[in-house]
């Protein structure tokens, strides 16, 4: 395999913060920003010690794993740092994989060292996806089976990146917004097409039969976690519906939790499928728009995970930051980026800094520390609209860059202005 310099080291690196005694991992795994009750390591491994005993994890209400976790991690290979570290270096793999795919490199050669050890170093040194990791927070395997079935999809092999999908929306079902997405990768390529915008050219008669396939593997997932649990289906309403109905409302960098925490219950239902729903209407929009690249499709879907998700990790937002770095091409229409950044930056410090003054100085309240969740939303916000404005203006400004020479080509015949009116009504 070929890989960049970067990519080895920071495994390597990655790989010894696993081995070595962290002093404050313990303060990681109980930190609320890192992991949420859907990821936290504390809960599998109450769920593992509850089935170890022959209890049933999920009677008790506090346990939200899948049932596929718990027989991975009680009968393959015990949940150690190490498989942590090993998801991470996938998860760089994939996304690099990702890169050289939209570029039409081969993965032996043509690379391009420079980009890609960027690449690498963005996503193994990212503190939203590196925290988490070390608090054994599972959204890291979320993220590594997001960026595999992008990966798959990318390379044109449908099977592998439709069952990497389907463990995705087995593991956290908001992972479905990108279904549609990886169809239209799968249809057409993962080549960049913002500067040159085109109706969508796939076969759209091959998407049933994707969405077939994924749903056989899908139910066979779902038959699998039902053996696991002995044919009872508690799981379902522990693990998924979680999701949906919220029952667990331990504070966390996203949106939700403060807001169902001052519900009324009378009004929690409908407020509950409002903000469901809210997270679904973005699909059809942003993959009509982005219909000539797909894979930037999938990147923005990703960023409205990371910003509106129900049980919010850092790790979310991560994701999406991280691959900010294979679309070089529109971080010169950013238009706002020193904002986004300074935004995430502010974010970053004040929510331990509240979380702290509230849960272990007892000197704040809830308000605090969502007053720092709301300047998260915003820099998801910020930083979500501002990929879609790049992502639109690059094909803008290529035409008006094609404009301005022919119109400098042109000034002595009096057309300049001809031209440019030509243009604009294009």
């Amino acid at each position: 395999m070929n890989t960049p310099p970067a990519f080895s080291f920071l495994v390597c690196l990655r790989l010894l913060l696993a081995v070595l005694p962290l002093p404050g991992q313990n303060l990681l795994k109980h930190d609320h920003q890192l992991s949420s009750p859907l990821t936290s390591n504390l809960r599998l491994k109450e769920g593992l010690w509850l089935l170890d005993n022959n209890i049933d994890p999920y009677t008790g209400g506090s346990f939200h794993h899948s049932p596929l976790l718990l027989s991975v991690f009680s009968t393959i290979v015990p949940p150690l740092p190490i498989i942590w570290a090993i998801s991470d270096a996938v998860g760089a793999w994939a996304l690099l994989r990702i890169w050289r795919a939209r570029q039409g490199l081969l993965s032996q050669k043509g690379t391009r060292s420079n980009v890609e050890n960027l690449i690498t170093s963005v996503y193994l040194l990212n503190p939203y996806l590196l925290l988490p990791s070390l608090a054994l927070s599972t959204s890291t395997f979320e993220n590594t089976l997001i960026l595999l079935a992008l990966m798959f999809a990318s390379q044109g092999k449908v099977s592998s990146a439709l069952l990497a999908i389907a463990f995705a929306v087995h593991l956290t079902p908001s992972s479905i917004l990108l279904l549609l997405p990886i169809f239209m990768i799968l249809v057409s390529s993962p080549v960049s097409h913002l500067a040159s915008p085109r109706p969508f050219h796939g076969n759209l008669k091959r998407i049933p039969f994707l969405f077939g396939e994924f749903t056989l593997y899908w139910l066979v997932l779902v038959g699998a976690a039902c053996i696991i649990t002995g044919g009872s289906w508690s799981w379902v309403r522990a693990s998924w519906g979680a999701t949906l109905t919220l029952p667990d409302l331990t504070p966390n960098p996203g949106l939700w939790w403060y807001f169902f925490t001052e519900m009324f219950d009378h009004f929690r239902p409908f407020f509950l499928m409002v903000f469901s729903v809210h997270l679904v209407i973005y699909i059809l929009p942003i993959c009509i728009k982005f219909q000539h690249d797909p894979l930037y499709a999938a990147f923005l879907l990703i960023g409205v995970l990371g910003t509106f998700k129900a049980y919010l990790t850092l790790a979310d937002p991560g994701l999406f930051l991280s691959m900010i770095s294979i679309f070089p091409e529109v971080h010169g229409y950013f238009r706002h980026p020193i904002i986004t950044t300074l935004l995430h930056l502010h974010a970053a410090l004040l929510l331990p800094l509240q979380h702290v003054l509230w849960v272990s100085e007892g000197r704040g309240n809830a308000n605090f520390y969502y007053a720092a969740s709301l300047v998260m939303g915003m820099a998801g916000g910020a930083g979500l609209v501002d990929a879609c404005w790049a992502g639109m203006r690059i094909a803008v400004g290529d035409a008006k860059g094609w404009a301005e020479e022919k119109v400098d080509g042109e000034k002595g015949e009096g057309k300049g202005k001809v031209v440019w009116w030509e243009v604009v009504q294009q």
